[in-house]
């Protein structure tokens, strides 16, 4: 039993995708979670994803992380987060992003932008495909190609803010050099601004 299955398989608060469901067929799964969500022992939370419902200890209505739904759909296949959050995450502004924006191998068009939630998402097509080994590269000069228009922080401040970066992220520059040529000039401008052209030669 479908429902079964999912109460089994799946924490509380977890996004959970149809193609995970086990079925004869995809329609008699759609059928079920419909079912189920109509009878509301499951929630739906977008277009083919369902949450068990819950209540939290404060008695409200339990919710799905937005960003537990970006991980599991677009995270985990290569992705990272561009804009205001990645520029944010690493210190170089104090702005809370309003929306969500990302680049994900799973992207099937150049933008796409969905509402979930009453969240914004923007996924973007990655330049290349992101593997393992290439993902803090590439997350790299996409910071590059963004922070002179999101940065609170420039001269020392932003040098040493950029070479803290680099450290924790263990920035490959031989990697860099390999997909360089895919960014705009402006990448090569903020590069030279954050003192790190000697790595580029």
């Amino acid at each position: 039993m479908i429902y079964e299955y999912i109460m089994n398989n799946f924490k509380r608060s977890e996004p959970i995708f149809i193609n995970e469901i086990p079925g004869s067929s995809k329609d008699v799964v759609r059928q079920e979670l419909k079912r189920l969500t109509d009878s509301k022992k499951i929630n739906r939370l977008y277009n083919g994803v369902y949450y068990i419902p819950y209540t939290t200890i404060l008695g409200t209505k339990g919710q799905v992380s937005i960003n537990k739904f970006i991980e599991k759909k677009y995270m985990r296949n290569g992705g990272f987060y561009t804009g205001l959050s990645l520029v944010n995450k690493y210190g170089f502004t104090s702005q809370n992003p309003s929306i969500y924006e990302l680049y994900s191998n799973n992207a099937t068009t150049k933008q796409r932008k969905i509402e979930v939630d009453g969240s914004t998402i923007i996924i973007y097509k990655p330049k290349v495909c992101i593997t393992k080994k290439n993902k803090k590269e590439l997350e790299f000069l996409n910071l590059m190609s963004i922070i002179d228009k999101y940065s609170e922080i420039s001269g020392e401040e932003y040098k040493l803010k950029l070479k803290e970066y680099i450290k924790e992220n263990q920035i490959n520059f031989t990697i860099v050099k390999e997909y360089i040529s895919l960014y705009p000039s402006i990448v090569y401008k903020n590069i030279y601004d954050g003192g790190l052209m000697n790595e580029l030669v």
